[in-house]
């Protein structure tokens, strides 16, 4: 949301934080999952395929595309790229993404731990605008001075 959308209220920012609280909430549980459980048959074990198995000829990143729904991390595509940048819409249609470089033959453990790094960086973001958004909503409330 712009800061000077005079659409804006207190409410639809408590709101917006509240969204990003979820999130931040969902990619901890992931993180968690990254860290304890093995890759293989994780919710990340197809970016893992992605990195590992890919040409790094061809490609130079893979992402997993995130999406938060009823609390729950869930990725819903892995894609792979060579050259570029995501179009907009698919960035702006997901909550969090993901995104390592192409290392055939990259171990496990390599990939929890770049994994955890990028997932910590989404939860950081998200906490930054559900901060800046609370924050908003403070600046709007009506003040109650008492003259």
């Amino acid at each position: 949301m712009a800061w000077d959308d005079p659409r804006e209220d207190p409410e639809t920012l408590r709101e917006e934080a509240a969204e990003y609280d979820e999130i931040v909430a969902a990619l901890e549980a992931l993180t968690e999952e990254v860290r304890d459980e093995p890759v293989k048959g994780s919710r990340l074990e197809g970016l893992y395929d992605e990195i590992t198995t890919s040409d790094p000829g061809i490609w130079n990143t893979a992402t997993a595309f995130i999406d938060v729904e009823d609390g729950e991390a869930v990725v819903t595509e892995e894609s792979k790229l060579a050259q570029g940048k995501w179009a907009p819409e698919i960035v702006e249609g997901c909550d969090a993404m993901v995104t390592l470089e192409v290392q055939t033959g990259l171990m496990p453990d390599d990939f929890k731990y770049l994994v955890s790094k990028e997932i910590e960086d989404a939860i950081d973001d998200c906490r930054e605008a559900a901060a800046k958004a609370r924050q908003r909503s403070a600046e709007l409330e009506p003040a109650d001075d008492e003259d």
